[in-house]
């Protein structure tokens, strides 16, 4: 079984081909991300306007790249899946026509994908997990504790009530004049600082609702950075250091607490999987990965290349709807907002016929 997934919901226009062999094991034939981060550089952030025409530009090609790449002809896939939000609605659109189109033109069933579903089923992709399992979704846009219990089944535990971690990430590298994207520049500027230099506040340690709450945190930041300003080559390290002890602080505390909810929930996760554009982050990693030692779990995270927006987790979110027979229509319109526990796991199609039917993974 072989589907073609489509992701242009931010700014990384991406398609890839996913397989599930008879054996059930999965297999990524072909990847291709074209990032956009020059052309949003200068502005300090995506630009929609300007993603939603850099996707036109692209789609064909990084489709066509990805069909070369895997050695395959577009009659020779199973299923297309296309990623439907949430997301900026000019980019989704595009590979949201794109995949309809490949599905029309090849007769294939199409498959509208939740980005935040993508994310939340890649470790199954990667380390063949078995439900449930408690995941941390950690994005520009998203910060969410997730109970997943099967595809299409997610129980929200907690979510941020303002900033998403990866959004103050990039306010605190913009607010300290560091490169577009934040998350990575802040990283390598906290590698060369004192974590300790600054207290800054840890919003919502503590209390038994696994929510989150940055936004405190990013103004404690800005609060130290003008009293101390300027700001020399150290401060700006110790600053990021201090920023990101405190973000790691803050997601074991609530990753704890959202441990704490699967029990008074009945879930007994099998492992802890945090994932999402934030997950690459090496600190806050090691923070959950002593979290799930002292938890008992296994912790589980995508390969680097496997953390941002791609087309691979994309074609694997299909190929598990897929299976179940979780196809849809080209009705399906472009999300701007798609929340991840409003989706079913109901079949609203008859199940496909595929060329190559698999095992269940």
């Amino acid at each position: 079984m072989r589907v073609l997934g489509i992701e242009t919901t931010c700014d990384e226009t991406a398609a890839a081909i996913v397989s599930l062999e008879r054996s059930g094991e999965s297999r990524i034939l072909s990847n291709e991300v074209l990032s956009q981060i020059a052309a949003h550089a200068a502005y300090g952030g995506v630009v929609p306007e300007i993603a939603a025409r850099a996707h036109v530009e692209a789609i064909d090609r990084i489709i066509a790249r990805a069909f070369a790449h895997a050695g395959l002809k577009p009659g020779e896939i199973d299923a297309v899946a296309a990623a439907a939000g949430p997301g900026l609605v000019g980019g989704v659109m595009v590979g949201l026509t794109a995949g309809k189109a490949i599905a029309l033109a090849t007769g294939k069933p199409f498959i509208a994908i939740n980005h935040l579903e993508a994310h939340a089923l890649t470790a199954r992709l990667t380390d063949n997990l078995s439900f449930p399992y408690l995941l941390l979704l950690v994005s520009g846009g998203h910060t969410q504790l997730l109970a997943v219990r099967g595809v299409g089944d997610y129980l929200k535990l907690g979510g941020t009530i303002d900033d998403a971690v990866g959004e103050a990430f990039d306010k605190i590298a913009k607010m300290l004049g560091l490169p577009y994207p934040g998350g990575p520049s802040v990283e390598r500027e906290a590698a060369k600082g004192d974590p300790e230099r600054f207290d800054f506040p840890r919003p919502m340690q503590g209390r038994p609702n696994p929510d989150f709450s940055l936004s405190g945190l990013k103004t404690a930041v800005r609060l130290v950075a003008e009293r101390i300003a300027p700001l020399s080559d150290n401060d700006v390290a110790d600053l990021c250091a201090s920023f990101q002890a405190a973000i790691v602080d803050v997601m074991v505390d609530r990753t704890r607490a959202g441990l704490r909810a699967c029990k008074t929930a009945g879930i007994a996760p099998s492992t802890l999987v945090v994932a999402g554009g934030v997950a690459a982050n090496q600190a806050i990693r090691a923070g959950l990965s002593r979290l799930a030692t002292e938890a008992g779990l296994p912790m589980v995270a995508p390969p680097l290349n496997l953390c941002g927006d791609n087309g691979a987790m994309i074609a694997w979110a299909g190929l598990e709807r897929l299976k179940l027979g979780l196809v849809d229509d080209m009705s399906a319109v472009a999300r701007p907002r798609w929340p991840l526990d409003s989706l079913t796991s109901k079949p609203t199609s008859p199940a496909p016929s595929p060329s190559e039917p698999a095992t269940a993974a």
